[in-house]
């Protein structure tokens, strides 16, 4: 059986150490490691899509980093109770044609007892904004890790 530490139930530094994970994970636009810290049923609602399974997560994550370019995250613990965590999140990435945008969003995980992710819950709002006003340039630098962002 695979592992995925941190494992529930959560203390304020695991569920930290989860979240920051994530980010990382994500940040690589990866989807096939990405998917590895799902289970292979795990269910995701993400913005107005519905997916079940490891080979679903890959599909979305593969399409979604091919329309979102340059993709940087960062993401926030909220919350967390025993298996649950509830995370805030900031990413930015341009289209096609440029325009680059920032998209605010808000997750809820559900764990298994292995640490795996059998839930995952994401609503999203995207807000166009002008490259100069880029702010998240690629992974967190160590420096900035554990640092909350601003709303705006």
């Amino acid at each position: 059986m695979t592992t995925r530490p941190p494992l529930p139930p959560f203390t304020d530094d695991t569920a930290r150490q989860k979240v920051q994970a994530a980010e990382d994970a994500w940040n690589t636009r990866d989807p096939e490691r990405v998917s590895l810290a799902y289970t292979e049923d795990s269910r995701w609602r993400n913005r107005d899509t519905f997916v079940t399974g490891r080979p679903a997560i890959v599909e979305l994550l593969a399409a979604k980093w091919a329309r979102e370019l340059d993709y940087a995250l960062r993401k926030e613990l909220w919350a967390f109770d025993g298996d649950h965590i509830a995370v805030r999140f900031q990413y930015e990435s341009h289209d096609a044609a440029g325009q680059w945008w920032r998209s605010y969003g808000n997750e809820l995980w559900e764990f298994d007892e292995n640490g795996l992710m059998t839930r995952r819950e994401a609503s999203i709002n995207d807000v166009a904004i002008e490259e100069g006003e880029r702010r998240i340039f690629g992974p967190r630098p160590e420096a900035e890790r554990g640092v909350a962002f601003p709303l705006r």
